[in-house]
């Protein structure tokens, strides 16, 4: 049997690591069809099936988990290897978020960022998926939601998020608007226990054992909300553009701190780039006038309780 073509090979590792073919191609600057060709070539000279295709993207199966075992860590050698000799990125950043929060928060804010660094080329890529920054080298840092720990990473902190009970319009006409006290007897989105009942502890009332639907994204969660189904716990930085547009309304000033909190994250490879220093930068600055302006301000104390 010949040996294999390297171009074949590189582009079964990349697809082994995307689990998509569309996403593989994209990342080798292929169309999807001459990857598609490249694969079954290559399963062809191996008479081995490499993958099982299915309505998510591809699956190794155990041949072809073998062979991305055996040869993938030599297309990381040599991609460290080469990586002093290539010329800077410093021009382009590449990000990974939420699309959720790219439109809700990033991409309104953008303008201002390339305005003032027109030399700056940004490149977003949304995923719900968390990447591997080891693999995934053409990532230069993330925007994340979570607990603030992800092993290898350095992660700066930007700001906290808030959640607080939001309907639409429609759903208000219909049932009125809730009390503290009333709002168990309202159709609520979500799930028993967690936030909600976080909720209902600090604030008061009584946690409902039905919700009325429960939903593994805030994204869909907050759409429910606007098409009227329910009340959502929704979080603050996500549902803002959905307020100004009149699509839902806080039903409370009150608001419950929520679990985790929003970061930049990078992997060291990414300590150098200038460019995403000066992100760094712009986007800590972003974030302390976001948060003065989205954090629940103090209740003043009553009059003539002063010294009390």
């Amino acid at each position: 049997m010949s040996r294999p073509p390297l171009h074949a090979l590189q582009g079964f590792v990349a697809t082994a690591r995307q689990g998509n073919l569309s996403r593989a191609a994209e990342a080798l600057h292929l169309t999807v069809s001459a990857l598609s060709h490249q694969i079954r070539g290559l399963e062809e000279r191996l008479g081995q099936r490499l993958f099982l295709r299915n309505a998510r993207g591809v699956e190794l199966t155990a041949d072809g988990r073998l062979l991305f075992e055996r040869i993938a860590p030599h297309f990381d050698a040599i991609e460290q290897a080469l990586r002093p000799f290539r010329a800077p990125r410093d021009n382009v950043l590449a990000l990974t978020l939420m699309a959720s929060f790219a439109s809700s928060w990033l991409v309104p804010r953008l303008p201002r960022f390339l305005a003032a660094h027109p030399q700056l080329e940004i490149n977003l890529q949304s995923s719900v998926a968390v990447v591997d920054f080891e693999r995934d080298t053409q990532l230069d840092a993330g925007l994340r939601y979570g607990p603030g720990q992800w092993p290898g990473l350095q992660a700066v902190p930007l700001f906290d998020d808030w959640v607080t009970p939001t309907a639409s319009p429609e759903l208000i006409s219909r049932l009125g608007r809730p009390t503290l006290a009333t709002l168990d007897a309202f159709p609520l989105l979500g799930a028993p226990g967690g936030r909600w009942s976080q909720w209902f502890e600090t604030f008061g009332g009584t946690s409902p054992k039905r919700f009325v639907a429960t939903f593994d994204d805030s994204e869909t969660l907050h759409r429910a909300a606007v098409e009227g189904l329910g009340v959502a716990l929704g979080r603050i930085t996500l549902t803002r553009p959905l307020v100004e547009a009149g699509l839902l309304v806080p039903l409370f000033d009150a608001r419950l701190k929520a679990e985790y909190a929003h970061y930049l994250v990078y992997p060291p490879r990414s300590e150098s780039h200038r460019g995403l220093a000066a992100f760094r930068d712009w986007l800590l600055a972003e974030a302390r006038d976001y948060e003065r302006q989205s954090a629940p301000k103090p209740k003043r104390a009553p009059r003539g309780n002063a010294g009390r």
